[in-house]
């Protein structure tokens, strides 16, 4: 097994996706080669980070109390009726069987409050974890000979070169006339997935462009994280979803964006 090929797999072997003699040339690999070896090892620690992140919400205090202190008036209520000849309760007084469903009803509302918290929470730390991904990947691909598998400055060069490496075609359009020349193309791994990278560069700045099919609603280009002088964009719309990453500076790179995404939607070459 070749370096490369090694490299390409270390996402889906830490995550334990590969088939068996997959997984077996990748460890024998390992075993032997010192750089793959350091690279798994710096994904482990990645992966270590993020599980911390990832840590499962609760309820704050004050709605627990809240909650608590419903349930003993209930009890209460419930152990200690007052008594009553009527066939009615007295104006103003609720019924004690009202009381409890009031009670039971906030339970359901508290209920579907944390999983709702939970549901954005985990959506918010899925992102996080992508960005860490895709930031590891742009500074790995910065090393010497890891910057593209395919390099070229034509579209008709770099975007035939995914087909049967990835299962959608990436965008690639010409941007060399607004001052980004494209370098060429590799493939990567984000979110236990492989993706296509598209690589363009301004003036001395490299700039990779993460892609892979779109799983949500479009979202329009946000800056997610701005991290050792490296910038993160991201955005999605009907053909896929996209991060763009580099340590251009953020005005430009949003520029970049805009070009990209406007040539990408007008179907213009690429």
């Amino acid at each position: 097994m070749q370096c490369a090929d090694c490299r390409g797999l270390l996402h889906a072997y830490l995550d334990g996706e590969l088939m068996p003699d997959e997984r077996e040339a990748v460890r024998q690999h390992l075993a032997t080669c010192a750089s793959c070896a350091a690279e798994y090892e710096t994904l482990v620690a990645l992966s270590r980070q993020l599980k911390t992140k990832l840590e499962r919400p609760t309820a704050p205090d004050t709605l627990k109390a809240r909650i608590r202190a419903d349930l003993e008036r209930a009890e209460s209520t419930a152990a200690h009726p007052p008594f009553q000849t009527m066939a009615e309760p007295p104006a103003g007084r609720t019924p004690r069987r009202s009381w409890l469903g009031l009670v039971a009803a906030g339970l359901v509302i508290a209920a579907l409050s944390s999983a709702v918290t939970a549901t954005l929470v985990h959506r918010n730390a899925l992102r996080a974890s992508i960005a860490d991904q895709v930031l590891s990947s742009h500074i790995r691909s910065l090393l010497p000979g890891r910057l593209t598998d395919v390099a070229s400055n034509d579209l008709h060069n770099v975007k035939p070169w995914f087909n049967g490496r990835i299962d959608f075609s990436p965008s690639v359009p010409r941007l060399d006339s607004a001052g980004f020349p494209l370098l060429g193309g590799r493939l990567d791994y984000a979110g236990g997935q492989p993706v296509a990278v598209v690589v363009y560069r301004h003036q001395q700045h490299v700039i990779n462009v993460f892609s892979w099919p779109a799983e949500t609603r479009s979202v329009s280009p946000t800056v997610v994280r701005t991290d050792h002088g490296y910038h993160l964009i991201h955005w999605s719309d009907a053909t896929g979803d996209f991060w763009a990453v580099s340590d251009l500076n953020l005005a430009q790179l949003h520029q970049f964006v805009a070009l990209f995404a406007r040539a990408e939607s007008e179907g213009e070459p690429r």
